[in-house]
């Protein structure tokens, strides 16, 4: 046993300036009351994590503290969990003490002052058990709280009941749950059911998931009751409503898991999911592709000047003629001005390079048609998009009804850097975000990406190179997480015109059919600005 030390007086503070509120003990030390400042007695200190102030009291002298019942928790209970209480002069309870243990061995306590809730600590134990850890083992069925005074209370609560479960506690609240969990796993494990009646709150509740998930599948169990934790369920007098609250409790499963029924339901979604062919200058796609799926992000990639830009067209055109709702494009390489001409021209079939090329009769009957109904939403920027801006445009464009979206070019998008990042780990975060939103909203998103300056074939892109996966320049998320991937080749270099209007497509990749290879070719009309299917079998044959 450590040297007696009583309570002199009450006197000045100090620090803070209180004229009675700092207690003097008999070893020297001082505790005031007001600003909560600690001159220790030169006890030694714990390394975990809850606010680490000496106190006036060895673990001797606590060890031998008075037990009085407290928060509807009997002696009995608080006298076999082994806590103890601290007197002011005036015969108040000031402070709970918590033993922690290590190996069944007390190392240590973890002091709680009832005026102001805050914790200190008393000794040392680098790895603690669970609080009451000490005192189980023997049960089938463990529970686990989030805070000592409610495993109290469920102890309380099952001597009443006549029930025999083994209660323990996490000792330093849920923001260090999982730690204090892994580390004392084997005993945890040893149970066949384990219940986690963390506290009724975000913290808790978020708190009993990451716990749950390192305990043995089949065996956590989270409980969900009304109560905010099980102390307010014993100070009510509503033991047995909580008690069926921990029996009730449901195995613990990890989101989406799914067996049964439900795999049959997805089976079913899927074979009814909403699609839009590609147009007809396309139409070889349709055959491996089966259209554009909401739920999916496809890429586009090919060489400089390959026809990209007329291919994004032709499929805007389409899904404002085969669908009746919003459409969103980004385009960074383009102003509003050149797409609108464009798009007008193509929509009455007029290649529009000149004032003179068109009426305004005519310039005007194309925009009625495009975007005549504000169905197409144009973002006017060009360039580089830094920080999260182009994922909260694109976010707000989902939200705002659209349910295709075009982004041209990824590249170049991120080229700024995103949240500090730059380069393929910028790319990374805006790709892994792009799918949260295309799932969140359910949208098709179609990505353009430009390729690496060298096809490593002898010849460039620019030459009618068909572009594979590895051509593609930036990060592998790009590949990774687009669902379907369509390249371009044009031999702009051909030495007849009319070749050099030729855009074979092939599929590189296709997570919904699995079918890739060369499926079309499309030639380009000078005239009317469009691309029109190759029907001559001949010339496709060669393409092959």
């Amino acid at each position: 046993m450590g040297k007696e030390t009583s309570f002199i007086k009450h006197t000045s503070c100090e620090p803070c300036g209180s004229s009675d509120a700092n207690a003097v003990y008999s070893d020297g030390s001082t505790y005031c009351f007001s600003c909560k400042k600690t001159n220790p007695s030169g006890t030694e200190e714990t390394d975990i994590e809850f606010n680490v102030v000496q106190s006036h009291l060895s673990l001797e002298e606590i060890a031998n503290l008075p037990i009085e019942g407290f928060r509807n928790i009997s002696k009995k209970v608080l006298y076999n969990a082994g806590v103890k209480i601290e007197y002011d002069e005036n015969r108040n309870i000031i402070s709970h003490f918590y033993p922690i243990t290590v190996n069944k061995k007390v190392k240590a306590y973890k002091k709680r002052i009832v005026a102001t809730k805050d914790f200190r600590s008393i000794g040392k134990a680098e790895v603690p058990e669970l609080f009451n850890q000490c005192n189980s083992g023997k049960r089938k069925n463990l529970v686990i709280t989030e805070g000592e005074v409610d495993c109290l209370s469920i102890l309380e609560m099952l001597t009443k009941a006549k029930a025999q479960f083994d209660v323990v506690s996490i000792v330093n609240g849920a923001q260090s749950a999982r730690r204090n969990i892994a580390s004392n796993l084997e005993f945890i494990n040893k149970y066949e059911k384990v219940f986690l009646a963390f506290d009724n709150d975000e913290h808790g509740i978020e708190a009993a998931k990451d716990v749950a998930h390192i305990i043995k599948p089949g065996k956590a169990h989270i409980v969900n009751s009304i109560h905010k934790d099980a102390n307010e369920a014993l100070c009510k007098e509503q033991n047995d409503s909580y008690l069926q609250d921990v029996w009730s409790a449901k195995t613990y499963k990890p989101d989406n898991f799914v067996s049964g029924e439900k795999i049959w339901d997805a089976f079913k979604e899927r074979s009814t999911v909403k699609s839009i062919p590609y147009p007809d200058c396309l139409k070889g796609l349709n055959d491996k592709l089966f259209g554009m799926r909401l739920g999916e992000i496809t890429l586009f990639t090919s060489g400089t000047g390959s026809g990209k830009s007329t291919v994004v067209k032709e499929t805007i055109l389409n899904l404002l003629e085969q669908s009746d709702t919003k459409v969103g494009l980004i385009s960074l390489e383009e102003s509003i001005g050149d797409t609108a001409t464009k798009l007008i021209g193509m929509s009455i079939n007029k290649n529009i390079r000149m004032p003179d090329d068109v009426t305004e009769e005519e310039a005007r009957k194309g925009y009625e048609k495009v975007f005549g109904d504000e169905r197409l939403i144009l973002l006017d920027h060009q360039g580089s998009v830094a920080d999260t801006s182009l994922l909260d445009r694109i976010e707000y464009l989902a939200a705002l009804g659209c349910q295709y979206l075009i982004l041209d070019h990824i590249t170049i998008a991120v080229s700024e850097g995103v949240d500090g990042a730059t380069g393929n780990e910028a790319v990374d975060k805006v790709m892994s975000s792009l799918l949260k939103i295309v799932k969140r909203y359910n949208i098709h998103l179609t990505l353009i990406s430009h390729l690496r300056k060298s096809s490593g074939e002898g010849k460039s892109f620019e030459e009618g190179v068909m572009p594979n996966l590895d051509s593609i320049k930036g990060s592998g998320s790009i590949k990774q997480i687009s669902f379907d991937i369509i390249g371009f080749a044009r031999n702009m270099m051909a030495a007849e015109k009319s070749d050099r209007n030729i855009v074979k497509f092939a599929v590189l990749k296709s997570r919904f059919s699995g079918d890739t290879g060369m499926c079309g070719q499309a030639a380009y009309n000078v005239s009317t600005g469009r691309l029109n299917y190759n029907e001559n079998n001949l010339a496709f044959k060669e393409v092959l």
